[in-house]
């Protein structure tokens, strides 16, 4: 039974995304490791990816991610594609501090609508009537509080690619209000629909976090 469950995962972890497995393995694994800020196993050809507080396993070899923590739980389909995106695309340039909206950056204007709109709304719903809860869910992904709005945060969703989510809470007068702002060079390190993908992520575990 063990053995039928690993064959599993690895033919699930192919299919989803092998346009992308094939990518990563034909690159430099030292390059890859160097401008994505992830360690490069040379024993076991693997690197270890960080995602949000918790630490990934990507085997080129057996086109299986794992979590370090979990090794026998193959990662979900918007995991693998954050993941396998970001040691394809990852740029070697320092994060500039200046942050923006999604549609300040490069092509964003055109992507980030309709359905792949920003879950905003989903935020607002979780934390408008209580945006001190964003501070509490923060801490598993190991963000940090900022001092924007009525509460905020700073999450690395990888390593070069921070993101900061806002709220302001819902009052007599106004409705809540949620921002996600980016680092201009967000979409140097991902391309828009893998960064949506880690946004999406981001925003699910912070609101399981408090349900």
């Amino acid at each position: 039974m063990e053995f039928e469950q690993a064959a599993a995962l690895r033919e699930d972890s192919t299919d989803m995304h092998e346009q992308l497995w094939e990518k990563l393995v034909a690159l430099d694994p030292t390059e890859m490791a160097g401008r994505s800020r992830c360690r490069f196993d040379g024993d076991s050809s693997t690197f270890i990816v960080p995602l949000m507080g918790a630490d990934f396993i990507v085997d080129g070899g057996q086109r299986l991610i794992t979590p370090v923590d979990d090794p026998e739980t193959q990662a979900g389909f918007l995991e693998q594609l954050c993941i396998l995106a970001y040691l394809i695309n990852a740029s070697d340039i320092p994060i500039s501090g200046r942050l923006v909206s999604g549609d300040k950056l490069e092509a964003g204007q055109f992507f980030f609508r309709g359905p792949h709109g920003l879950p905003t709304p989903k935020l607002e719903e979780a934390f408008g009537d209580e945006p001190s809860l964003l501070h509490e869910a923060s801490a598993a992904l190991n963000a940090k509080p900022c001092e924007y709005g009525d509460a905020s945060i700073s999450l690395g969703i990888l390593p070069n690619v921070p993101v900061v989510l806002v709220i302001w809470g819902r009052d007599d007068e106004f409705e809540a209000r949620a921002s996600i702002l980016f680092d201009e060079t967000a979409s140097k390190q991902l391309p828009l629909d893998a960064l949506l993908a880690g946004v999406q992520l981001a925003v699910k575990k912070l609101i399981e976090t408090v349900e």
